[in-house]
């Protein structure tokens, strides 16, 4: 019989992780359960994601903002610290940012307008243009800020983050100025000792900042990119990607994922004797129409992944050979026609008319976002995603 289904995603319910346990087997049990359970075939190029969380859960890693306090007071001294870029979130930062103050003297807190890098608004577009403020030349100090805009609050999480951070470092007992900019270089203007928290950007923002006179200058990726104490850490990302586990504590993006990916395909190989695809995943890629927020506020959407998920897709556009290449075809002829174009289709088709619209973002980002949405970030349980037919295609 024909097939009338293309791509089938599944959320699996698992065990709720704890440190020390052996993530690869509840993986594989979970895997194997639901397709006993659910009935389905587990086939050659399925693909089981799992969520970055769960594996830093397993792995305990962990640090509290003692951790956080000691790296900063080692990097920065008594320096007044630039603390510049910090996305507005209290999951993703407030918690570091008490790590933060507890190891400083003074800050000055640097915040990006009219949002920060993954979209939350500080204050709208069109209120810039209102006020007629370029937030690209223009510099605001806290009141000019406030007497331009006044107080506004999240539209999703109803907080002030503007006095929410401030209150935070100074709870410590830490002065806090806070300056508005999207120019790196205007923190020089107050310290050559500078912490950029931002994300995707960070690597050009420490290269303007060191070319233009900054001292001490690191990023979130360099605060416990080694154990502090005894505390957990990323070698690589350090704090980036870390969440909110207390408010004293944070979980941290998880280390060394590519064995455990390997593993769990291995074992599914010798249970099953098919090659199932593998890969974790943190934040996918896409963008609130409401809100205005990208989701990627975590360094990579996948820290780790097998081999199969390397490449982009390979695809043309069904609708662009329907209306052009076989403008002239219907029904079965059709059918057939566009069957034959994508059996023979060119190994690489950048470039291409019969590519264009099909997005070719890495397969990683894109599963990534696809098990991101299914898992959701609150209590449906699933941070196991089975795809199945994702590299089908309209004549399999």
């Amino acid at each position: 019989m024909e097939r009338v289904v293309g791509t089938v995603v599944r959320g699996l319910r698992g065990p709720i992780i704890n440190k020390g346990d052996n993530i690869e087997q509840i993986v594989v049990d979970s895997v194997l359960k639901a397709s006993e359970v659910e009935g389905f075939a587990i086939q050659d190029q399925d693909i089981v994601t799992i969520t970055e969380s769960i594996v830093a859960r397993a792995q305990g890693n962990y640090a509290t903002i003692d951790h956080i306090a000691k790296d900063v007071e080692s990097k920065f001294g008594n320096d007044t610290i630039g603390v510049i870029f910090p996305i507005l979130s209290r999951n993703r930062f407030a918690t570091c940012l008490r790590g933060i103050a507890k190891g400083a003297k003074k800050i000055v807190l640097m915040l990006s307008y009219p949002s920060d890098e993954v979209g939350n608004h500080l204050v709208d577009l069109d209120l810039l243009d209102e006020k007629g403020v370029n937030p690209w030349t223009d510099v605001l100090t806290e009141q000019q800020f406030r007497e331009l805009f006044g107080h506004n609050k999240h539209t999703f999480t109803g907080v002030d983050y503007i006095d929410y951070y401030k209150s935070i470092v100074e709870e410590y007992g830490v002065e806090c100025e806070v300056i508005f900019s999207n120019n790196p270089k205007t923190i020089l203007d107050y310290t050559k000792s500078v912490l950029t928290c931002d994300i995707h950007t960070r690597f050009r923002t420490k290269k303007i900042l060191k070319a233009n006179g900054g001292e001490a200058v690191y990023s979130l990726d360099n605060i416990l990119s080694e154990s502090i104490d005894g505390s957990g850490f990323n070698e690589e990302y350090g704090l980036l990607g870390s969440n909110k586990a207390t408010e004293g504590s944070v979980k941290l993006f998880p280390n060394n994922c590519q064995p455990i990916v390997d593993n769990i395909q291995a074992i599914l190989k010798e249970k099953t004797g098919k090659t199932v695809e593998v890969m974790v995943y943190g934040d996918g890629a896409f963008k609130d129409p409401i809100g205005k927020i990208w989701e990627l506020a975590d360094p990579v959407v996948s820290p780790a992944y097998t081999a199969g998920l390397e490449g982009t897709p390979n695809e043309v556009k069904l609708k662009y050979l329907a209306d052009n290449n076989f403008a002239d075809l219907k029904g079965e002829e059709l059918k057939k026609a566009i069957s034959e174009f994508i059996a023979n289709k060119e190994g690489d088709l950048v470039g291409q008319m019969e590519a264009q619209g099909t997005t070719p973002r890495r397969l990683t980002d894109l599963i990534g976002s696809l098990s991101d949405l299914t898992s959701g970030s609150g209590d449906k349980g699933t941070p196991f995603i089975y795809i199945q037919g994702y590299f089908d295609n309209y004549t399999k």
